[in-house]
């Protein structure tokens, strides 16, 4: 129930602005109504909407919905979310590690030192590890550490194959050390 003060104070905020009086009433659904009449009142609201033109250019507009008749997966509102919004670093943390454990090969490669690269791979499994002694909800976690002795002789490899791959970089030329004096117009 609201308060009939602040009914007449919005009655006059909209009398003054010149809206009409059937919007009032398209407003509110009717008290203690049947579900019959409540879903009547829902229609009619829609269909005067739509007359409107309030329907008009929404996003996605006479395309198909997407996922419809797919499996069904109980996450898919964070999935989509991630995506629209192209969030990186939030998530399930199974689902975080997944995408980790894709691009961590790339990662390894952009470190110059085997300690680096031995400490990032131990940090890694460390939260493998954890995260499947977590019992919070959310998709399994199907990643596996990685095996660190193996990623490093792997990386050594890979790091070898960069080196012999590149060519050889050119001696920059050598700057004159020393320079002609220019007479400064000291004498005659």
């Amino acid at each position: 129930m609201s308060d009939p003060r602040e009914a007449a104070a919005r009655y006059l905020a909209k009398r003054a602005a010149g809206e009409a009086d059937d919007q009032q009433t398209a407003e509110q659904p009717p008290m203690g109504a049947t579900a019959e009449e409540r879903a009547a009142y829902v229609e009619t609201a829609i269909q005067l909407a739509i007359r409107r033109g309030d329907f008009d250019d929404l996003p996605g507009a006479g395309k198909p919905i997407e996922g419809l008749g797919a499996h069904h997966d109980p996450d898919w509102w964070i999935r989509r979310k991630i995506e629209t919004e192209k969030l990186t670093g939030i998530g399930p943390p199974a689902l975080m590690l997944r995408v980790e454990d894709r691009g961590l090969d790339g990662e390894l490669d952009v470190l110059g030192r085997e300690e680096d690269v031995r400490a990032v791979l131990e940090d890694f499994n460390r939260r493998v590890i954890e995260t499947r002694r977590q019992l919070l909800g959310g998709p399994p976690v199907v990643t596996k550490p990685r095996d660190v002795d193996a990623e490093v002789e792997a990386w050594r490899e890979r790091r070898a194959a960069r080196m012999a791959s590149t060519p050889p970089a050119e001696e920059p030329r050598r700057r004159r050390v020393f320079r002609r004096r220019r007479d400064r117009g000291g004498g005659a």
